[in-house]
């Protein structure tokens, strides 16, 4: 299957499940949330991605961390790191740090959202005939969304995040592509630590 096809797939699964949580959270009648003030929530993730570089279709898997910082109903700030190393080939792995806006939409306990993140990419580079051969750094961008579900007043689960990233300025001499585009699922879990305003204590019960 073409790279575009398990775009594709990771993209229809994601937003089938999407869909199959909104539905139930509708099924539910929860009461619609009041949005909460500003707030900042801190977690951290799991998940794995398709690097397609130095060995394409290759997964590595890894643990990220991440911060939400919530401006206004709807919009927030989305801050996140992830340090790719389980699966490597050739002693090849990945660093990403990333920041950028996050639009969500509440219903009930469930947030469905999008981002548009930007930051910067470290690739360590295959180890040739036993040596290290250093690695280098690149402007990253990535497009994503996922599903965020509020588990009580400072708990939120992060279902599923998809994430497609694009590593525009990407080069290595042995290499003919100059660009590479990983992507990725990932789950997790946040606490919001700081908040004005609140949600409903009768939404979680």
């Amino acid at each position: 299957m073409t790279k575009l096809g398990h775009v594709r797939e990771l993209l229809v699964a994601a937003v089938a499940l999407c869909g199959l949580l909104g539905g139930v959270a509708q099924a539910q009648k929860l009461p619609t949330a009041t949005a909460p003030g500003a707030y900042l929530a801190v977690g951290g993730t799991y998940g794995g991605f398709n690097e397609e570089y130095p060995d394409p279709g290759r997964v590595l898997g890894g643990f990220g961390v991440y911060a939400d910082l919530n401006v206004r109903r709807h919009l927030g700030i989305e801050g996140e790191v992830r340090w790719l190393r389980q699966n490597q080939i050739y002693g090849s792995y990945e660093t990403t740090y990333l920041v950028g806006p996050r639009y969500e939409v509440r219903r009930g306990r469930y947030s469905p959202y999008a981002k548009a993140l930007v930051g910067g990419g470290k690739l360590v580079f295959p180890t040739l005939n036993g040596k290290y051969s250093g690695y280098g750094t690149y402007t990253a961008f990535a497009f994503g969304g996922g599903l965020d579900v509020n588990l009580t007043e400072k708990i939120k689960l992060r279902a599923v995040d998809f994430e497609y990233q694009d590593w525009p300025s990407f080069y290595y001499p042995t290499v003919t592509q100059q660009k590479i585009t990983p992507y990725g699922l990932s789950a997790g879990i946040s606490y919001r630590l700081l908040h004005t305003g609140g949600w409903p204590k009768h939404r979680y019960k």
